[in-house]
């Protein structure tokens, strides 16, 4: 009788579905089981929507295209503007241009570098690209003058003021440096051998311009 009347009162004990605890807190497999899957529907294509305006559009682009490529080969390109010639300027450079010879700070890599006509320098590095032989133009100088004038940049001479010329005489290498390296408390040595090369150029040709060709 006892485990009679016990069995039927389990079975009439239901559990509400509010006391139930999360589905976070349940097993894998119970939340496989109570979860639902969600089916999302792919959204229709609007290939032939989209590729109407396309092809009613494409004229008027090309159009406008055309329109605007014309419009920049009538515009007629701006010229440059010619270096502005101070006064002083003016009256002193032809007294610079008739002195016998000259001197220019160049400026190399950002290195000044005080030459004259004849003269010989050897770079502290080494010019890559070019070979012995070739003439470089030098278009940045902080001055120019001779014994009497000086033409001072602000910071450097317009380029179109002088002509300056340089033939790549050849490479120098120095000496091999053998350096021994060591760390402290430590028996063993490195040894690391260097050999560094250097252009040597050699200026050739040194002219400041007349007044009519910096004003053209």
């Amino acid at each position: 009788m006892f485990s009679r009347a016990l069995r039927r009162a389990v079975q009439e004990v239901r559990v509400p579905s509010s006391t139930l605890p999360p589905t976070f807190l349940l097993p894998s497999q119970a939340r496989y089981f109570n979860s639902t899957e969600q089916h999302v529907e792919p959204p229709m294509s609007n290939s032939g929507a989209s590729q109407a305006p396309l092809a009613s559009h494409s004229p008027i682009a090309t159009e406008a295209i055309a329109s605007a490529a014309a419009i920049n080969a009538a515009q007629p390109t701006a010229p440059s503007t010619p270096y502005a010639i101070t006064e002083s300027v003016k009256e002193l450079l032809p007294l610079l241009n008739a002195q016998p010879s000259k001197f220019i700070t160049a400026l190399i890599h950002g290195r000044p570098y005080l030459l004259t006509v004849g003269d010989t320098v050897r770079l502290p590095f080494h010019m890559p690209g070019v070979v012995p032989g070739d003439v470089l133009r030098l278009n940045r100088a902080s001055a120019i003058g001779s014994r009497d004038y000086t033409l001072k940049g602000q910071p450097h001479v317009d380029e179109r003021v002088f002509e300056c010329r340089a033939v790549v005489m050849g490479t120098e290498g120095e000496p091999a440096r053998i350096k021994i390296k060591k760390k402290q408390r430590n028996r063993r040595t490195k040894t690391v051998i260097s050999k560094h090369k250097f252009t040597v150029l050699r200026l050739s040709e040194l002219r400041v311009k007349e007044l009519g060709e910096i004003e053209q």
